[in-house]
C-alpha cells in the first residue's frame, strides 16, 4: 500500500495539490498500467455546489482506462481513500472526480495559516523590479484617470514585493514642454501676481486654471482668424498665442533666466499640490525622475544605433529605426535638427533607470493608448542589445469614465482627484450615518472611519476590474455595504474584529483543536483560506490587482456564508467557540492583508 502524507507549508495549496498528484498518478500506474507525469496532471478548485475542494477531470482518459469517464473516475477515487491519507471521501459528477479531504488535513492547514503572521508574503527572490506610475504633467491637477494608474501602480508595486521581489516604485514627471508652456503663458498674461495663498487655491489646481485659460482665449484668437478669412489650421498655427507658447519653450531651452524662474516656481507650486493630493491617496514613491533632467539623455544612443547600423539617417539627416522586420515601421528617433523626440529621451530614461537600480524586470504603468510608442521602445532596446530588454513590461491600462462621460483637461471638464476623494468621503459619512448606529467615534476617529471608507470604495472599485478593460466608475455603487464593494469587505473586518473583542472579554481559549469534526461550512472557509498564497502569486506574475480583489471578496463572502449558517458563540455547542472565533481572526488577517495589497486600510469598528 501506498500511503501519500500531506507536508503543510507556506505554499499549503501547491503542497496537497502535490499530494494528489502524485497519488492520482500512482493511480494510472496501479490500476491502468499506464505512466501518467505529475507534471501532466491538472486538478481545478470544485464547482461550489459540489462536495470537495480539488476536481480531477477524467474526460480524456479514456482510451487509458478503457472504461467511461464515470467509472475511471470512481476506479481512481477509491484508490485515492485507501492510498491518499489527505483524501477522505469522493464524488463524480460525469466526468469529474471530486476529492474531499480529510478534516485533519484542513485543521492542520488553519493552523499553519494562524502560525503565521506573513502568511501569503514569500521570501525574497532575488530579483529586482522597478515599477513606474503617476507620470503627471506640471499643467495640471490630478484627475480620475490618475487615480486609476496611481492606484494600479502602487498595488502592483506591493504584490510584487510579496511575491518576493526587491521593489522599487519610481515616477516620471512631465515637467517641460509646450503644454507646461501653455500654463506658464497664461498666468504671464491674466495671473495678475496671483499665488496659491491669494487664491485660496492648491498649487496644481492654480496652474490647471490657466492651463483652461490658455484654451479659451486661443480658441478666441482662432475664431477672430478665421472670421478675417484664415483657414482653421491656419489659424491654429498663426494665432499669437501659440506662437508665443513656442518661443516661450525655446527661451526655456536655451536658458533664459526668467522664463526658468517662472517655471520653476510655477512648478514647485504644483509639486506642493501633487504631494496633498499623493498623501490623500495613500501612495508613494522611491523615486522621483523629471523629464526636465532626462530629455537629453537618449542622444548618445542614437550615436550608438548609428554606429551599430540599427538606425539610419534621411536626406534631412533625421535618424529612424526600421522596425519592419518586428512587424512595425519606420520610427523616428531624433529630428533633422537634432533634437530629441518622446522615444529619444524615453531611451535615455530607461538606461538612467537601470543604471540606478538594475532590475530584472521593469513596469511601465501607463494607459492603452501609448500601447505603440513602449511596443516601439522595447523594440529598440533589445535591438540596442541591452540585457534588460526582454524584462520591459507596459502594464497597458484601459480608461475612466464617468457616468457623465469623457473628461478634457483643456475644456476644464476634468473629474480632479481631490474633488472625486472629498466627495467619497461626504458619501461614505451619508451612508456611515444613515446606516449604522452611532458607535462613540470622537469627531476625529469618525473623519477617520469616512476617509477609510470612502477611498477603499474608490481604491477597491478601480482595481477589481482587470487593468486592461476601459471601464465605467460608478461612485454611488462603489460605496454600497452590499455586493462586490470595498466597503462591503471592510464591514467584514470589523465584523470579525468585533467577534474577537467579545472572545477576550469573554476569556475564550482560541487554541486550535486537531480532533475537532467541521462543519461544511468550516470546511469552506479553510479551503478558501488556503488559497490566498496562490493568487497573489498569480496576481504578481499577471501584474493584476484585481486577482487578489477577487480573492478577497469571495473570502469575505464565504465568511458572511459560514456567519450566517453557524453561530459563533452557539451555547450548545461551547467545544467550537475558541476554533470558531481562531477561524474568524485567520479570516481577518488574511482581508487585512489581501486589502493592504491594494493599498486599503480595513477598520477595526464600522
Amino acid at each position: 500500500m501506498f500511503i501519500f502524507a500531506v507536508k503543510i507549508s507556506d505554499s499549503i495549496k501547491m503542497d496537497i495539490s502535490l499530494s494528489l498528484k502524485q497519488g492520482i498518478s500512482k493511480a494510472f500506474q496501479e490500476l491502468f498500467s499506464h505512466e501518467l507525469a505529475v507534471e501532466e496532471i491538472a486538478l481545478q478548485p470544485t464547482r461550489k455546489d459540489f462536495e470537495g475542494s480539488h476536481t480531477f477531470v477524467t474526460f480524456p482518459y479514456g482510451r487509458i482506462s478503457k472504461k467511461s469517464p464515470e467509472e475511471t473516475g470512481k476506479s481512481i477515487g477509491e484508490f485515492l481513500v485507501a492510498n491518499v491519507d489527505a483524501v477522505a471521501a469522493y464524488n463524480v459528477v460525469k466526468g469529474f472526480l471530486n476529492l474531499e479531504l480529510s478534516d485533519s488535513l484542513w485543521l492542520q492547514v488553519l493552523s499553519a495559516v494562524n502560525a503565521n503572521d506573513k502568511y501569503g508574503v514569500q521570501p525574497s527572490n532575488g530579483e529586482k523590479v522597478m515599477v513606474e506610475y503617476s507620470s503627471p504633467n506640471t499643467n495640471k491637477p490630478l484627475h480620475l484617470g490618475h487615480l486609476r494608474n496611481n492606484f494600479l501602480g502602487y498595488s502592483v508595486a506591493q504584490i510584487l514585493d510579496a511575491c518576493g521581489y526587491d521593489v522599487l516604485k519610481v515616477n516620471l514627471v512631465n515637467d517641460r514642454g509646450i503644454h507646461i508652456c501653455k500654463s506658464m503663458l497664461a498666468y504671464q498674461k491674466f495671473g495678475e501676481g496671483e499665488t496659491p495663498e491669494s487664491a485660496g487655491m492648491k498649487g496644481d489646481h492654480l496652474i490647471g486654471k490657466y492651463y483652461v485659460k490658455f484654451d479659451q482665449e486661443y480658441k478666441k484668437e482662432i475664431e477672430g482668424l478665421v472670421a478675417n478669412g484664415s483657414s482653421e489650421e491656419d489659424a491654429k498655427k498663426q494665432a499669437p498665442l501659440i506662437l508665443e507658447a513656442q518661443q516661450m519653450l525655446k527661451n526655456w531651452e536655451t536658458g533664459d533666466e526668467d522664463t526658468v524662474a517662472l517655471w520653476e516656481k510655477m512648478n514647485n507650486w504644483v509639486y506642493e499640490g501633487f504631494d496633498q493630493t499623493y498623501n490623500t491617496m495613500g501612495v508613494s514613491f522611491d523615486k522621483m525622475y523629471k523629464e526636465s533632467n532626462t530629455y537629453l539623455l537618449g542622444k548618445d544612443l542614437v550615436d550608438e544605433g548609428l554606429e551599430k547600423g540599427i538606425f539610419f539617417k534621411k536626406d534631412d539627416n533625421s535618424v529612424w529605426a526600421n522596425l519592419t522586420e518586428e512587424g512595425l515601421d519606420e520610427k523616428l528617433v531624433l529630428r533633422g535638427d537634432g533634437t530629441s523626440v518622446y522615444i529619444t529621451q524615453d531611451m535615455g530614461t530607461c538606461e538612467l533607470k537601470y543604471a540606478d537600480f538594475p532590475f530584472d524586470k521593469s513596469v511601465y504603468v501607463v494607459g492603452n493608448e501609448q500601447d505603440y510608442h513602449f511596443d516601439v521602445l522595447f523594440k529598440i532596446m533589445k535591438k540596442l542589445g541591452r540585457s534588460y530588454g526582454e524584462g520591459l513590461y507596459h502594464l497597458s491600462y484601459g480608461m475612466v469614465d464617468l457616468p457623465s462621460g469623457k473628461m478634457k483637461s483643456r475644456e476644464g471638464t476634468v473629474v480632479d482627484a481631490d474633488d472625486l476623494m472629498q466627495d467619497m468621503f461626504d458619501t461614505a459619512e451619508k451612508h456611515t450615518q444613515e446606516k449604522s448606529e452611532n458607535l462613540g467615534f470622537s469627531e476625529e476617529e469618525a473623519k477617520e472611519l469616512y476617509r477609510i471608507i470612502g477611498l477603499g470604495a474608490i481604491k477597491y472599485f478601480l482595481l477589481k476590474v482587470d487593468p486592461r478593460k476601459r471601464m465605467l466608475f460608478d461612485p454611488e455603487e462603489s460605496i454600497e455595504l452590499t455586493g462586490n464593494t470595498g466597503p462591503f469587505i471592510q464591514y467584514s473586518h470589523a465584523r470579525i474584529s468585533a467577534i474577537s473583542r467579545r472572545a477576550k472579554e469573554l476569556g475564550v481559549n482560541t487554541a486550535i483543536d486537531q480532533n475537532l469534526s467541521l462543519e461544511d461550512a468550516e470546511k469552506r472557509l479553510i479551503v478558501e483560506l488556503s488559497n490566498f498564497p496562490q493568487k497573489v502569486l498569480q496576481a504578481g506574475a499577471d501584474y493584476s490587482p484585481s486577482i487578489v480583489a477577487q480573492y478577497v471578496y469571495d473570502l469575505a463572502k464565504e465568511y458572511n456564508r459560514f456567519y450566517g449558517e453557524l453561530k459563533i458563540f452557539d451555547d450548545d455547542n461551547k467545544d467550537k467557540w475558541g476554533f470558531r472565533v481562531a477561524l474568524s481572526e485567520n479570516v481577518g488577517k488574511v482581508l487585512k492583508t489581501g486589502m493592504k495589497l491594494l493599498g486599503i486600510d480595513v477598520p477595526e469598528r464600522m
